[in-house]
């Protein structure tokens, strides 16, 4: 049970004054609330500021610069109604150095002339500026008597805003909802505290939200590093205690004599390289430990993961059990299947495919395969963990793009097993703070070679201007008998984003090149999107227009160019598994990155990050400086941290304290039962991590 304690925190946001249903819904697509929710206090407490507006500026009327924010101390002379009703009301007032015109528009005039009553000092605070040599400040955004002056916000936090909310009503909501902060016990370690100067919770939420200087909002401040290393801590406390029950439900040993892993290494075109080896190594060497095996297996596009997971999978199925391979997409599993069913029937295994496709009798075959166990290895969607869906004795899970998929999803299905063995696969190298915020201490094993007989991928960038040339180099390249993807970033023409769709792209080129081009995205039907992958295989078509759908897991071998329109509109980690389509035969292979000017300093940034290195793990750690991690391992929704407090650039060093910590704490008090253990409960409910608290009685 959540405590008492924090109740006002997670009541709705109605409970505060002012904010009824309308505002209600607009605080919640500001915060992200999930639909059908009310956001509740605690969600606006945690909303940090990103600016401040200074009203400290106060250098008197004539000499307030245009444009500026100032607060001026001046004398009512008159006021001037506007008489029609859209005509403004103007109030005149005046300072020891000059005049100023006050100017509202819709005004009550009844509530100006109490608030600014003639020949009255009254402090204004708002923007000026100026016409014909006269200053003006339209709807000052603060007004008060020269006796009630101290109500007038020196240092003003600004809020993230959505349409139609206005700034007023939130930092009044903001403002009451830090009322309802409880006085809570302290979590952190005391030297810690004490080492970094640290404040309180509640005093540190107090200075966040009423900075007396712009400092005291920045993510070096004291207030702000306590902050983010609260959420740090929750985040890792919570990690290393689903880790601590995955390991108690103790997983068995897989011993496997080696003979299938043998057979399927024999059919093997080309011969592993030492990091498929040594991957292939620490995996087994956990499997046949009596703890479950939680790792990461982190490759670069085209550097074998597929095969490393065949491998392990087939370990499994020599120790008796089945294992389930999970992919985000049909496409993917589709392509997954095609590369192991004829390595892994070589060796005598069964491997079925099962997704939202697969219907009546086909899906019932599957199903009953691996209920009897006559399935050896299963490869799928989410419709793997379905309801329906049971098996013999899953020993091992295998989840490729983990971040595409919410921890529920991983956690349905492991539970379809006996605590069956953990994989978790990526093609987008994660930077190692990335891997301790998202994976907490997952073992990792990482992939950094090419398989032999790859060749480089040269990346050249192209103005949008020089298309007509680029068009006339594709023509010869498809008479050369080259395969070419040209990726384009929408789907069909929209008016609002001049961006060329793929739709649009595929009909200017049709004329060009006549019947050898293709069309896939993601608005087609499954198999409209396999015939259109087929044809490109077989080669019956030679240049393939596609949105990003094919940005994960598409294989074409003979592929070898591959242009990006609008690639400045692309995130790193996007453009480098796109350029991963090519370069997987053995010819040399182009990637060419077209844009359109002129570009911006992060989008330059990014391009010439692509032609300098094919190197993912460095273009993990330049995208994590060029964009935060926030949009690097995709959406918040899917399980992954998106911080709201803390930055893993700003805040690194408390990252690396809080993981140790929470092993600390963990090693000495598991069950939370002290003093400081039952804070740190009320931590992670603080950072609703609930599913952590659940775990400590479920374990």
């Amino acid at each position: 049970m959540r405590p008492s304690l924090l109740d006002p925190l997670f009541a709705s946001v109605r409970t505060l004054s002012g904010i009824g249903p309308k505002v209600t819904g607009l605080l919640a697509t500001l915060l992200g609330t999930p639909p059908g929710q009310d956001p509740r206090v605690a969600n606006l407490v945690y909303l940090p500021p990103h600016s401040v507006i200074d009203r400290r500026h106060r250098p008197g009327i004539a000499h307030a610069p245009e444009g500026a924010i100032v607060t001026l101390e001046v004398r009512i002379d008159r006021h001037l109604p506007g008489g029609r009703s859209n005509a403004p009301y103007r109030v005149y007032a005046h300072d020891d150095t000059g005049e100023i015109g006050l100017t509202f528009f819709h005004a009550k005039q009844a509530w100006l002339e109490k608030a600014m009553p003639v020949g009255e000092m009254v402090i204004v605070s708002g923007k000026i500026e100026w016409f014909n040599g006269r200053p003006t400040m339209v709807h000052p955004d603060h007004i008060a008597r020269l006796d009630d002056a101290a109500s007038l916000p020196l240092v003003e936090p600004v809020y993230p805003l959505t349409a139609g909310l206005s700034p007023k009503v939130l930092a009044r909501g903001v403002e009451e909802a830090l009322t309802k902060v409880p006085e809570l016990p302290e979590w952190i370690d005391a030297p810690v505290l004490a080492a970094h100067r640290l404040p309180l919770h509640r005093e540190a939420l107090r200075i966040m939200h009423g900075p007396a200087d712009p400092a005291d909002i920045a993510l070096d401040s004291p207030a702000r590093q306590r902050l983010a290393y609260d959420e740090f801590l929750a985040g890792q406390l919570a990690l290393a205690l689903v880790r601590l029950r995955a390991k108690r439900l103790s997983g068995r040993k897989l011993e496997g004599n080696g003979e299938i892993k043998a057979r399927i290494i024999a059919a093997l075109p080309y011969s592993l390289t030492n990091s498929q080896s040594e991957a292939i190594k620490e995996i087994i060497a956990d499997l046949r430990q009596p703890d479950r095996m939680l790792r990461l297996l982190q490759g670069d596009v085209g550097s074998g993961k597929t095969v490393v997971g065949l491998l392990a999978m087939a370990h499994a199925a020599e120790a008796g059990g089945q294992s389930a391979l999970m992919v985000p997409t049909e496409v993917l599993a589709r392509q997954h299947y095609a590369t192991i069913a004829p390595l892994a029937e070589k060796a005598g295994l069964r491997v079925a495919l099962l997704t939202g496709r697969e219907k009546g009798r086909e899906r019932e075959d599957v199903l009953e395969g691996l209920r009897s166990g006559a399935i050896n290895i299963v490869v799928g969607t989410h419709a793997l963990f379905q309801e329906k869906v049971s098996y013999r004795d899953l020993v091992l899970v295998i989840v490729d793009e983990q971040h595409r998929f919410g921890v529920h999803q991983r956690l349905l299905l492991t539970s379809k097993g006996d605590a069956p063995d953990m994989l978790v696969m990526t093609a987008t190298p994660i930077p190692r703070t990335l891997v301790l915020t998202a994976f907490g201490d997952m073992d990792v094993s990482k992939l950094t070679e090419k398989p032999a007989g790859r060749r480089p991928i040269t990346t050249a960038i192209l103005p949008m201007d020089r298309l007509s040339d680029l068009v006339e180099r594709m023509r010869s390249a498809i008479a050369d008998g080259q395969k070419i993807y040209w990726i384009c970033p929408l789907v069909e023409e929209s008016e609002i984003v001049d961006l060329v769709s793929a739709e649009e792209r595929f009909e200017s080129l049709k004329p060009l090149l006549g019947s050898r081009i293709g069309l896939v995205h993601g608005r087609m039907s499954g198999p409209e999107k396999d015939a259109a992958m087929l044809a490109f295989k077989n080669g019956d078509t030679r240049l393939l227009v596609a949105t990003t759908v094919i940005e994960v897991g598409v294989d074409v071998p003979d592929a070898t160019i591959i242009v990006i329109e609008h690639a400045e509109r692309f995130g790193l980690a996007q453009l480098h598994q796109l350029r991963g389509r090519v370069g997987r035969g053995d010819k040399p292979s182009t990637c060419l990155l077209l844009y359109k000017g002129p570009l911006g300093e992060v989008a330059q940034a990014r391009l010439k990050i692509m032609r300098e290195t094919e190197d993912g793990f460095r273009i993990a750690e330049e995208d994590l400086k060029l964009r935060g991690e926030g949009e690097l391992l995709g959406t918040r929704q899917s399980g992954t941290p998106g911080f709201r407090l803390a930055s893993i650039e700003a805040h690194q060093e408390f990252l690396e304290i809080a993981r140790k910590d929470a092993r600390y704490i963990l090693a000495r008090d598991p069950e939370l039962q002290s003093e400081r253990g039952k804070a740190l409960r009320i931590l992670l409910y603080l950072f609703e991590r609930d599913e952590a608290v659940r775990l400590l009685r479920a374990g």
